[in-house]
């Protein structure tokens, strides 16, 4: 039996039960696949991530309860809060490894946690008939990346949105982001992905490689803030930066513990 530590932290926000939860499992070397997919089961969390420490790089994994992923927002948010502030690391950057052989870097200012992405800027489709039925109200604009993007005219109408579960899964996308321009930060957006088993994703850091260089073209701005109006919520302080992208928060521990492996 194997004991390791745990970690459940609250990204994108200062206040418990706010923002997106995520577990954060250290690690001295990485447990079989199979295994760490099984945590990200147990917990039941939109993801899990897990961390192997080699001198001053942080090697980085991430899983939802289906399937492990490729870049993941609000749990590098909470694993690098975790390394800063319940493993006491006493730099301000950290340099996270893909398994895809990628570099992300985080850097300290404050409360807040910056993290250096890639950016994701979305194609833009003529035909919105692509998204037909996944949500209740007719995009102006559909684009896509990774994700597909509609947007819709303001505020209200993504908090009053209603997506289909059933047509979303059927996209072939990892997930659907709606998004507008906001009236209590620059833009707004709600995340639906069931096909990787997160029906609504209350903040997802990583859509935001596509909505800030989208956002920043439309807006001719390029730092911006950011809010995702799930029933959590969450502010994301964003900045375009060419290829690149700048996605900032806060977060807070709720839970520390142990998990016992076979």
């Amino acid at each position: 039996m194997q004991l390791i530590s745990l970690y459940q932290v609250d990204a994108f926000s200062k206040t418990p039960f706010k923002g997106n939860p995520a577990a954060v499992c250290p690690l001295n070397e990485w447990l079989p696949t199979s295994v760490m997919q099984s945590i990200a089961m147990e917990n039941n969390l939109s993801e899990t991530a897990f961390f192997v420490r080699d001198r001053d790089e942080f090697h980085i994994r991430w899983f939802t309860p289906l399937l492990e992923i490729d870049l993941a927002g609000h749990p590098t948010l909470a694993t690098a809060h975790v390394i800063f502030h319940e493993l006491n690391y006493d730099k301000d950057n950290i340099t996270f490894k893909t398994k895809l052989g990628d570099e992300l870097r985080i850097d300290r200012d404050g409360e807040i946690i910056n993290m250096d992405f890639p950016a994701r800027m979305p194609n833009k489709h003529d035909n919105i008939e692509l998204i037909k039925g996944a949500i209740d109200i007719e995009p102006i604009e559909f684009f896509s990346a990774r994700d597909g993007v509609a947007v819709l005219r303001n505020e209200t109408e993504v908090k009053e949105v209603i997506p289909s579960m059933d047509r979303i899964s059927q996209l072939n996308y990892t997930g659907l982001i709606v998004t507008a321009p906001g009236d209590s930060a620059d833009f707004v957006s709600r995340f639906f992905a069931p096909q990787v088993g997160v029906p609504e994703d209350p903040v997802t850091g990583s859509a935001h490689c596509e909505l800030i260089p989208l956002w920043s073209s439309k807006l001719r701005k390029d730092c911006m803030v950011a809010k995702q109006l799930s029933n959590r919520g969450g502010t994301l302080y964003c900045e375009n930066k060419n290829n690149r992208v700048i996605i900032g928060g806060k977060a807070v521990t709720v839970m520390t513990g142990e998990m016992r492996i076979p």
